[in-house]
């Protein structure tokens, strides 16, 4: 259901792009620019890197999906109004026409509220579908008939060509440092844009979307527009939510859009010329309603902290930054609120077998007991910070005689030196009261890294047992073994 079209904030890091390029040699340097956007995003998407969407989390995605969408509505007052308002974000034009009411054109606002009503009527009639079209086509063919200047067309606003734009190719002579960065970031803008555009028109049959797919096809989609002079493109909230606003069922809205597209720049720029502006603005507004995602919106707030945090940060970026920055705090929410999490959630826990011969979590003592084997089980990610977490979290051996741990990594395939640091280091403390540490359900991939790794320097403290099909199999070995290893030692294990 995704629309791939011009976006604000694809359009504004494009121009931020060409920037070092004269007036004169900026068409031909758009030309390489949206093209080589395009490449990048399609080897994004044959390296598969979509997964790395999942990072942004569901409450960054709605935050911002839900400011996209308001921002439409303010974006689209000053022509609903019919108020002329300087630059800026939505926000700072919808807060110039409140500060400034004596500019609103009643004829607009008339033209705008009349087609807002037609399409909030419609829409829940068997009329819905063509609900857009009569918003659009009778409250224009009224000011027409009535020759009402003091309404804006689309004509006001420039002259739509006719006929189709003449094929062009990149110019290398035009690569450069600023184009290559460029292309670099309005590809992510926009990948991480279209991840929220599909989040917010999902498969009417249900099925999920296919990232990777999704980023191939947008990189296709800038292809094709630079090969006619087009701008870099992307998915759309605000086309796609017109487009499901306007009855699309399939695929295939899209593309008879584009057909259509044709037929108006070939032979009706004319007739589209004459549509007012109020019309305009009154069925993105309705668009934008009908993108809000209020249920979603009430089950975040309902849930985890975190969440709330996450949708109101990207909610208040992007209603004051540009577009682009307001992406960027959002993957930035998402990568400090995932690595939170992962601290957060990292557990200690120790086994303990019961007489049936089951095991039974409590939590890890904060001390370890003298001649006994302690098993250890982790819930939570070892890596970067989850590691020194671990570290702090594990038992204190100091004033124990001879304390061993067994700690299970079953499932672990990642397991970085950080983490091999702070294994080392708890070992040597073990060793210091005489004791000794087990890991225990590693990996086989995994034994190879420990041997090479900064515990092959603490052999001595450290002994590793390698999973087995059998759960749990390792880790009584790793008991047995201590149990023996203490016996050796003069200890009577408990």
């Amino acid at each position: 259901m995704m629309v791939v079209t011009t976006t604000t904030a694809a359009s504004l890091a494009a121009g931020s792009a060409l920037e070092g390029f004269a007036t004169e040699e900026r068409a031909s340097a758009l030309v390489l620019l949206t093209m080589l956007t395009g490449a990048v995003m399609i080897a994004a998407g044959i390296l598969r890197l979509g997964r790395y969407i999942r990072f942004v989390s569901r409450s960054v995605m709605l935050g911002f999906l839900t400011g996209v969408s308001v921002n439409i509505v303010f974006g689209q007052l000053p022509d609903l109004l019919g108020v002329d308002t300087s630059g800026g974000v939505a926000s700072q034009k919808a807060w110039y026409i409140l500060t400034h009411p004596g500019e609103i054109n009643w004829a607009a606002t008339a033209v705008g509220t009349s087609a807002l009503l037609v399409l909030f009527g419609l829409a829940r009639t068997r009329f819905a579908l063509f609900g857009s079209l009569v918003a659009v086509v009778v409250p224009t063919a009224i000011v027409a008939f009535l020759g009402t200047t003091s309404v804006a067309t689309v004509s006001d606003q420039g002259a739509i060509p006719t006929g189709l734009p003449p094929l062009a190719l990149p110019h290398f002579s035009d690569l450069s440092i600023g184009v290559i960065s460029g292309a670099l970031a309005i590809a992510a803008i926009a990948l991480v844009q279209g991840a929220g555009v599909a989040e917010s028109a999902p498969n009417p049959d249900g099925s999920p979307s296919h990232t990777n797919g999704d980023f191939i096809g947008q990189g296709v989609g800038n292809l094709a527009s630079g090969l006619f002079h087009g701008t870099p493109v992307g998915g759309s909230v605000g086309s796609t939510a017109l487009n499901v606003s306007a009855g699309a069922r399939s695929r295939w809205a899209s593309v008879f859009a584009g057909l259509w597209m044709l037929v108006v720049l070939v032979a009706l720029s004319g007739l589209v010329g004459i549509v007012a502006m109020p019309t305009s603005g009154a069925v993105l507004i309705f668009a934008a309603f009908k993108s809000l995602r209020l249920g979603e919106i009430g089950v975040v707030w309902k849930t985890a902290h975190t969440g709330k945090v996450a949708l109101v940060v990207t909610f208040g970026a992007t209603l004051a930054l540009p577009v682009a920055a307001a992406v960027a705090v959002g993957v930035v929410c998402s990568l400090l609120l995932q690595l939170n999490k992962e601290l957060m959630d990292l557990r200690v826990v120790q086994l303990l077998p019961t007489a049936d011969g089951r095991l039974v979590e409590h939590s890890a003592p904060a001390t370890l007991p003298d001649d006994q084997p302690v098993v250890l089980d982790v819930y939570g990610s070892l890596l970067y910070a989850g590691a020194r977490t671990l570290g702090t979290k594990l038992p204190d051996p100091r004033g124990a005689h001879h304390p061993v741990v067994v700690l299970r990594l079953r499932g672990r395939t990642s397991l970085g030196s950080i983490f091999f640091g702070v294994i080392a280091g708890y070992a040597q403390q073990l060793a210091a009261s005489e004791g000794r540490l087990y890991l225990s359900g590693v990996e086989p991939e995994m034994v190879a890294q420990f041997h090479h790794a900064q515990v092959r320097d603490n052999a001595g403290a450290v002994k590793v047992f390698q999973a087995t099909e059998v759960l749990g199999e390792s880790t009584i070995e790793a008991v047995a073994d201590a149990r023996t290893w203490l016996v050796g030692q003069g200890a009577d294990p408990v």
